[in-house]
């Protein structure tokens, strides 16, 4: 019977062949793997288990990583633009100055995430969960953000315009700085929550 390892090293020698787009690894136990700056685009991840692997600076744009286990997982620098995310577990991963643009992540845990200057520009975060999400100078330009969960959120000098939030619970969210032009807010709940000239406004739907 195959270890964890040498099912590893199988997958790894997959991996760097040629012509490897449109490869199935779904529902795979690529735990700790290392795939650093490799070209993984359009390959199907569903429902596979990534925690604690090395994406840094890889290219995973189209990729399918549905339902897939994707805490503390280090995406730096990735691109994942058009990625489908829905549902996937990313609490705790490193997205710092990842592309995200037009990606899905519909359902999608982001709880704790590090997406300090990602960008989110037209992603569909709808009903995801961003509690405690670190989203600094972020860029979410008409990111769509309705029902999700954003609570403690740090939006610090990111970039909101157009954005549609409605019926998202931001309270004590952190707006300062922030670029809302445009926003969509209604029926959203802003408890305790900072916003861009640094007032606090409480309950407030609109």
């Amino acid at each position: 019977m195959q270890n964890h390892a040498d099912k590893q090293e199988k997958v790894l020698s997959q991996i760097t062949e040629k012509n490897i787009e449109g490869r199935d690894f779904s529902g795979c136990d690529l735990s700790g793997i290392d795939l650093r700056g490799i070209d993984l685009s359009r390959i199907n991840f569903r429902g596979a288990d990534l925690r604690s692997a090395n994406l840094s600076g890889a290219i995973l744009t189209g990729a399918n990583l549905r339902e897939a286990n994707l805490q503390q997982v280090n995406f730096c620098d990735a691109d994942l633009s058009q990625a489908d995310l829905t549902q996937a577990n990313l609490c705790g991963a490193c997205l710092w100055r990842v592309q995200l643009s037009g990606s899905k992540l519909w359902g999608a845990s982001l709880c704790n995430a590090d997406l300090r200057e990602a960008d989110l520009s037209a992603a569909q975060l709808i009903e995801a969960s961003l509690v405690e999400a670190n989203l600094v100078r972020a860029n979410l330009t008409k990111a769509k953000l309705c029902g999700s969960v954003l609570i403690e959120a740090n939006f610090n000098q990111a970039n909101l315009t157009g954005a549609d939030l409605k019926w998202a619970n931001l309270m004590a969210a952190n707006f300062s700085e922030a670029n809302l032009e445009n926003a969509n807010f209604k029926n959203a709940k802003l408890y305790e929550t900072i916003m861009p000239d640094g007032t606090i406004r409480v309950d407030l739907r609109r």
